[in-house]
């Protein structure tokens, strides 16, 4: 099964997505991880203001079948929340890529550099 990758996002092995305009990080989790959680039931998200770092959990994605760490791509303060998906987590399902999560003020731009790029990512997800 092919899993929509978009061109414009850097990945993590963890499955997240993060897209990056100036020095907010959008971040929220891809195709192939929906898919494979099955229907996702449940999302928690940090509060706005406190600090996330670089490969740390962050938050709880719930599905009917697992619980799965969100971990972060970066380091940085929650800029927002998004509480339209963790008032209606189903929103993953229908659109992983629309259904970010929130967004983080990045406080060091040099992380950037050990996400996948989407042709890593897809490699990534062969394996």
């Amino acid at each position: 099964m092919s899993h929509k990758i978009l061109p414009n996002l850097l990945y993590t092995k963890e499955h997240e997505w993060i897209e990056v305009k100036g020095d907010i990080a959008c971040l929220g989790v891809t195709d192939f991880a929906q898919s494979s959680m099955g229907d996702i039931v449940f999302i928690e998200a940090p509060e706005v203001g406190s600090h996330v770092s670089q490969n740390a959990a962050c938050g709880v994605v719930e599905s009917i079948k697992s619980v799965s760490d969100i971990f972060s791509p970066v380091s940085g303060t929650v800029a927002e929340t998004n509480t339209e998906v963790t008032s209606s987590p189903e929103l993953v399902n229908s659109d992983p890529y629309g259904a970010w999560i929130i967004k983080i003020k990045l406080s060091n731009t040099k992380e950037l550099g050990g996400l996948m790029n989407p042709d890593q990512y897809a490699e990534h997800c062969k394996a």
